[in-house]
């Protein structure tokens, strides 16, 4: 199964990226894992995008930082934000997450960190099994799924089916998708929120660091699109996954379009 390119979004985010996206990055991490410092700890950044928690990862202290994205334009944006930071020990590469093979052959970290990104590989539940594996004793895993939503108008189905049209209908049509949902969603921010449609693309760039039709193109076609309840990751974790214990997570909201984050420490006991 073919994947999604979410690479292209990436150049205009770093264009845009200053310090207090930077800082703001920290202290998202550092909420995330509930650490003020990684300072001596191992860090593993899978699906590492533009490698801004990578950096983030950096700028807390941490010894050894490995980013890996399966995303060919991603790796080559994180190797240009690297090359700018004094850091002796950061690895960049390519790597699937789905290649257990691949995966057996790294080593494990104190702090895997996976957000946003095993719902889009086409076997969520491989992806994990994978991660865990990546988790040393005593680590901790910070992973981020969208959330199901099997109800209502806009559900989690009805996003999964029209991503896959979006994936197989030829360009023209892509295009005429794109600009279909961008325009609803300013539409419903005007009537709704009373926004001003060219001031919310103009804003969203400069605060989000993100081109809005980029954005709206990769919600569309993100495909594979997969998802899980709060309720499905903790059976599946106590079934399959019985060394880790659930910190915390955070649902944030009932859409299909949420990422709900899991925090997970592995305990070393079976």
């Amino acid at each position: 199964m073919s994947r999604f390119d979410f690479g292209r979004n990436w150049d205009t985010f770093l264009a845009h990226l200053d310090e207090e996206r930077i800082e703001r990055a920290t202290r998202e991490l550092r909420s995330r894992f509930g650490t003020e410092t990684l300072d001596g700890e191992t860090f593993l950044d899978f699906g590492c995008g533009s490698g801004l928690f990578s950096l983030a990862a950096h700028r807390l202290g941490a010894d050894r930082i490995v980013s890996l994205d399966y995303d060919a334009d991603s790796v080559d944006c994180c190797r240009r934000l690297r090359a700018n930071v004094d850091a002796d020990d950061w690895d960049v590469r390519r790597a699937d997450l789905l290649d257990t093979d691949e995966i057996r052959a790294l080593d494990e970290f104190d702090y895997v960190y996976c957000w946003g990104v095993a719902h889009h590989t086409g076997d969520m539940w491989r992806a994990i099994d994978n991660l865990t594996r990546l988790v040393a004793d005593g680590g901790t895993l910070c992973l981020g799924l969208y959330q199901r939503r099997d109800s209502g108008l806009w559900n989690s189905h009805r996003a999964r089916r029209l991503k896959r049209f979006y994936n197989d209908a030829p360009a023209p049509v892509r295009t005429l998708l794109v600009l279909g949902w961008g325009s609803a969603v300013l539409a419903y921010r005007t009537v709704r929120l009373g926004e001003n449609p060219v001031r919310h693309v103009r804003e969203y760039e400069e605060n989000r660091g993100m081109s809005f039709w980029t954005d709206v193109r990769d919600w569309v076609g993100g495909y594979p699109f997969e998802f899980a309840s709060p309720e499905e990751v903790r059976r599946y974790f106590d079934r399959e996954h019985g060394a880790f214990e659930l910190l915390r997570e955070d649902v944030p909201s009932d859409s299909p379009s949420a990422v709900c984050t899991y925090v997970f420490r592995k305990s070393g006991r079976p």
